[in-house]
């Protein structure tokens, strides 16, 4: 066996160990890259992000490796460079997943490595997370059209609440004060058109409210982010003083099971078939329409509750289809009403399929049974 082959079935049985496994930054499975810098296994993505901050990186199976650098190897791992680099990530801080946005993976990376926040031996993690307060300007989107403009933000842990002010002199006071109560931040790059797009939601009396924001530093805007977490941990700690971490982490902030386009018809099912853009909110078991992706409010809310309260989805073909463009279809039958949508491809149609029996599965939370009978439910749009 030569000198190569030796070093590389060496790798091969570092990688398989249990701490190493998965992709150090991501957790992806099946790391097949490394950073012989840091003596972590990455994945292909986090490696390329990785090469771009010049760290220094190579293929396992298809690079050369020198002896001193597989002892390196072997001496680190992944277990001991996240207990450095990880030991003091506050709870409240995004640990983003392989399926995440790369904004929110390359400051992670830069976060952990570049700028050390998180050995506990400097001044990190940032003001914004430990103060409570945080203030800047991002670009948010005009509430009936398009265009983009420089608004002043402020997150204030203290009040529990984000406002933001239409013009930089606040004596004219704050266009909006939105409570952290019912806040939640995802990141939507492809749908605001900017890779640092964030869509922030929270609730206008029985109506749902989409800011649409986003900044030129992908520092800033991930600061943003958690800054937003870190006031949401702190208002939930405080409105379940007896919730564990375990319990209170996912309800933070959650990303959309699934989103997308549907042709949806009205409650006769004889109306024509209109597109429409639906987000499905497994946390709250809600499936909303819109007129265009970027709307600010919803035309209609459907709650999903479980098939014992008489909720179902099925695959459909319409009786009196009109108008309509696509042909494959779903049903969600409630107590109520049926509706019948129709996605544009059969994968679309499965995986739509899928995401609502996901959520019809679940049991269904005492206080979303009340919420259930008070949900708006717009039918005639």
């Amino acid at each position: 066996m030569s000198n190569c082959e030796r070093n590389k079935k060496l790798l091969l049985e570092l990688v398989r160990r249990p701490e190493n496994r998965r992709c150090a930054d991501c957790g992806a499975a099946d790391p097949d890259w490394a950073s012989y810098k840091l003596g972590v296994f990455l994945c292909l993505n986090c490696s390329g992000i990785h090469r771009s901050l010049s760290s220094k990186v190579k293929s396992i199976k298809l690079d050369f490796w020198e002896d001193e650098l597989v002892e390196f190897m072997k001496s680190n791992g992944n277990a001991s460079a996240q207990a450095l680099y990880e030991k003091a990530v506050p709870p409240y801080y995004y640990r983003p997943q392989h399926t995440d946005h790369v904004v929110l993976r390359e400051q992670w990376i830069r976060a952990k490595y570049e700028r050390m926040e998180f050995t506990g031996q400097t001044k990190y993690p940032p003001l914004p997370y430990t103060t409570g307060f945080y203030e800047g300007m991002l670009w948010k989107k005009g509430k009936e059209n398009t265009q983009f403009l420089k608004r002043k933000f402020v997150l204030s842990e203290r009040e529990f609440t984000l406002t933001y002010y239409n013009k930089e002199n606040e004596s004219k006071g704050p266009k909006a004060v939105i409570s952290i109560k019912d806040l939640n931040a995802t990141f939507q790059p492809e749908r605001i058109g900017h890779p640092h797009g964030m869509q922030i939601t929270y609730q206008v009396d029985s109506h749902t409210r989409n800011l649409y924001v986003y900044h030129d530093s992908p520092e800033e805007i991930v600061t943003w982010y958690n800054a937003i977490r870190a006031a949401r941990y702190a208002y939930l700690k405080t409105a379940y003083p007896t919730g564990s971490d375990k319990e209170l982490i996912p309800k933070i902030t959650r990303n959309y099971l699934k989103e997308g386009y549907m042709e949806k018809t009205g409650p006769l099912q004889t109306e024509s078939f209109k597109k429409r853009w639906f987000i499905l909110d497994s946390q709250n078991r809600k499936l909303f329409y819109f007129k265009g992706q970027l709307d600010a409010e919803e035309l209609g809310v459907i709650f999903i509750g479980t098939e014992s309260n008489g909720y179902s989805v099925h695959e459909c073909v319409p009786k009196h289809a009109r108008g309509n463009k696509w042909n494959c279809g779903v049903m969600v039958e409630t107590p109520e009403r049926q509706f019948v949508f129709m996605c544009e491809q059969e994968s679309e149609q499965r995986e739509w399929l899928d995401a609502l029996r996901q959520v019809l599965s679940r049991p269904m939370a005492p206080n979303l049974v009340t919420n259930s009978r008070n949900t708006l439910q717009n039918l005639s749009r």
